[in-house]
């Protein structure tokens, strides 16, 4: 009879299966890879009711079609506006016309709030595991044009979104800061 090891690690990395993430894929400690598509978002209800219908039977059409295990997952993403402050404060200082001067002002304040406030982006992906490569290449063609097909543009995960993903599931959706130093 086997008995249970014990995993008297500290940390949750070290009980995670996980061996890399690189090329948009998370490969496993059992040489599975998990990726998968980023969907654009798109608000359909813009549009006139017609093409609403249509957008959601070709989801639902798409959803039905799909073959293998899939996860269909929404993560939140900080907003970074440090380059756009940047801008806007350059634009402020060259702008000699104090009527403008004010819209930017007005605009930079905007985003200031913005970042006080913790406001995040929410992005949709669809996941998969799969062990071979040609399967994998088929599957993200498949997720690709039936999204295309429904009116949603998508494309493979990347090694940074992999890592948001992560991180909110291991943080429950808590915001880190990467690299940075809080006193």
């Amino acid at each position: 009879m086997k008995t249970k090891t014990k995993n008297n690690s500290k940390y949750t990395e070290d009980w995670i299966p996980i061996r890399n993430i690189s090329n948009g894929m998370i490969v496993l400690d059992n040489k599975k890879k998990v990726t998968g598509v980023k969907i654009r978002p798109r608000n359909i209800f813009i549009l006139d009711q017609s093409t609403q219908d249509n957008v959601l039977i070709a989801l639902k059409n798409f959803y039905n079609m799909i073959d293998f295990e899939f996860w269909l997952i929404s993560a939140d993403r900080p907003v970074d506006l440090n380059n756009y402050l940047a801008r806007l404060q350059l634009l402020y200082n060259q702008t000699p016309n104090p009527a403008v001067r004010k819209l930017i002002n007005q605009d930079i304040d905007k985003a200031n709030d913005f970042m006080n406030n913790n406001i995040t982006d929410t992005e949709y992906y669809i996941l998969f595991k799969e062990k071979n490569d040609d399967l994998i290449q088929k599957k993200l063609r498949t997720l690709m044009t039936g999204l295309a097909n429904s009116g949603l543009e998508a494309s493979q995960v990347s090694n940074d979104d992999l890592r948001i993903i992560l991180d909110n599931f291991l943080n429950s959706g808590m915001t880190t800061n990467f690299g940075t130093v809080i006193s």
